[in-house]
């Protein structure tokens, strides 16, 4: 592998001066793992680290529409996906709201 360090160009041979190498060794610490990152065993442990206050469970929902905008509704050339997207979670949402009484209703015969 050849890339361009901060201190020059080698190939392959790991060196203590490149920043390069020095990242692709450090561990990522369990708070910054993203959800799909973490393993089966380390779930509860990656739980705890996070911030269930509602100061922090409001950041988390701004940061999940941040990136849900920039992805899907603000780009150059954007389709239907992000809306239809959007949409098909706020019927399922209203579905699951409604169920008990969806399926109440099912049972009665006539009225």
């Amino acid at each position: 592998m050849v890339h361009t360090g901060r201190y020059g160009i080698h190939d392959g041979q790991k060196c203590a001066n490149c920043l390069v190498c020095k990242m692709a060794d450090r561990p990522v610490p369990m708070a910054e793992k993203r959800l799909m990152d973490v393993k089966l065993g380390e779930l509860m442990t990656w739980a705890s680290t996070k911030d269930f206050s509602p100061n922090g469970i409001i950041a988390a929902v701004r940061r999940g529409h941040d990136r849900y905008y920039n992805k899907y509704i603000n780009v150059k050339k954007g389709g239907i996906g992000g809306v239809a997207m959007l949409l098909t979670g706020y019927v399922v949402l209203s579905y699951l709201w409604e169920y008990d009484h969806i399926k109440h209703d099912r049972w009665r015969k006539y009225h």
